[in-house]
């Protein structure tokens, strides 16, 4: 069987759960849900920042997890109130974080070597990616209204750029801008026109998503807006992690899913897009 073949018949087995997951499963097990597959995340991105050690990985992993409670214990309001302040705070941080990252892809032999000092900058850069996404989504799924339709539409905006990066890039690749590349030494594949057809699926599902969750027409420039920013820093989430394989010199993150390499290879994107999303959300109030 075609690794192609294998990539599209694991799309297909996977997109019904995860779909249903998001539209029926209410805040709270999606959470648990989401924190699960981003922690199995989390582990392979300790084995990037070459932490081969079972143990030491399971402590780390346990910490990232004990944030996430914590995080959970203090947004437990009065009654059954829910103070969201401290996972917007957490989803900012995010939303900061990301923006340093694009100085080190600038600076990509940064942390390049294989000491301490380089092992802890990863280790920092990976609960900063992990734990503000999964605080993201929250805030994202519990939105009122139709916050359930919202997460399913960014991260559909994630999907769809990630297919017409791909398919722009197979059949446009090298045409338009004398064969530039978007990053060459980190992730030499990546073409600009493909960032382009990546800009313009995620646009498309971005304005039918919207309409279909329940913003006005008048809104639809705001959702535009937010989408190529969301598409934007996806892009600089799978550079990222793209950099990180690069420094151990490994082609996936793992081997989980057939076809398509880690979780870490299938989330990455994913992380970088949702604080920046739920920013968007808040500013221009859709």
């Amino acid at each position: 069987m075609s690794a192609t073949r294998t990539r599209v018949i694991a799309a297909l087995v996977m997109a019904p759960f995860a779909i249903g997951a998001i539209l029926l499963l209410p805040t709270s097990w999606l959470a648990m849900l989401a924190a699960l597959v981003f922690l199995v995340g989390l582990w392979e991105w300790f084995k990037l920042a070459e932490i081969d050690d079972t143990l030491q990985r399971t402590v780390l992993l346990t910490a990232n997890l004990l944030v996430m409670v914590a995080l959970v214990w203090a947004s437990r309001g009065s009654g059954d109130a829910t103070d969201l302040v401290p996972l917007r705070l957490m989803a900012l941080v995010g939303v900061v974080w990301w923006l340093l990252a694009l100085l080190w892809l600038r600076f990509f032999t940064f942390a390049s070597d294989h000491e301490t000092w380089a092992r802890v900058f990863k280790l920092a850069a990976g609960t900063l990616a992990v734990v503000p996404a999964w605080c993201a989504l929250g805030l994202i799924h519990s939105s009122q209204p139709n916050g359930h339709i919202w997460l399913f539409v960014a991260l559909a905006i994630v999907w769809a750029a990630d297919s017409g990066a791909y398919f722009a890039g197979r059949h446009f690749g090298g045409r338009w801008f004398a064969g530039r590349k978007l990053a060459p030494r980190i992730s030499p594949n990546k073409t600009l026109e493909g960032l382009l057809g990546g800009l313009a699926a995620g646009m498309l599902v971005a304005a039918v998503g919207a309409l279909i969750a329940g913003a006005g027409v008048g809104q639809l420039a705001g959702v535009l807006v937010v989408a190529i920013f969301t598409v934007l820093f996806s892009v600089v989430g799978d550079l990222f992690e793209s950099l990180l394989k690069r420094h151990v010199g490994a082609k996936d993150s793992g081997d989980l899913i057939p076809g398509h390499g880690g979780v870490l290879d299938r989330i990455d994107g994913v992380l970088a897009a949702l604080p920046i999303f739920v920013l968007g959300k808040e500013v221009f109030g859709f």
